[in-house]
């Protein structure tokens, strides 16, 4: 088993979200930003992005030059009070297969190639903590132990 890098609950939540927003860095240094779909590996401590012919978008050829990532998970827990969730993860990403073949109902393939994250750097925000009044919330930002530490 990989590196336990995650918190019970922030698994939890990770397992429970629908969408996420990753950030990779182009061969010109520019940044690009894109909604994707994860999961959580757990066997590996990872995050693997999939989608709709990954092997061909941007994101997936910007790891060829710069390995650099970083992925958001959030969401709106409540409006009154305001209260806001967050998972931001900061790590290296590689360009990977998941090993399973999908065809979609309608007979469409899904793309095998994966983004696969390993995290570096891990900040929660408001995942665990439901009485502290919102704007006293404090994030727990903490570095992830790598095995040449």
């Amino acid at each position: 088993m990989g590196v336990v890098s995650f918190k019970p609950h922030e698994i939890e939540f990770m397992k429970t979200a629908d969408l996420a927003r990753l950030a990779t860095i182009q061969p010109d240094g520019t940044l690009q930003n894109s909604p994707v779909g994860f999961s959580y590996n757990e066997a590996l401590g990872t995050v693997d992005i999939h989608g709709y012919r990954m092997s061909k978008s941007r994101k997936f050829r910007n790891l060829a030059s710069n390995h650099t990532v970083a992925l958001v998970i959030d969401d709106i827990a409540s409006r009154d009070p305001w209260r806001v969730r967050c998972l931001e993860i900061r790590g290296t990403a590689e360009q990977a297969e998941s090993g399973e073949t999908r065809t979609e109902p309608n007979g469409d393939e899904i793309d095998t190639a994966i983004i696969r994250i390993t995290p570096r750097r891990i900040i929660s925000f408001g995942i665990d903590d439901t009485e502290t009044e919102p704007h006293k919330l404090a994030a727990d930002s903490r570095d992830v132990p790598t095995t040449a530490d």
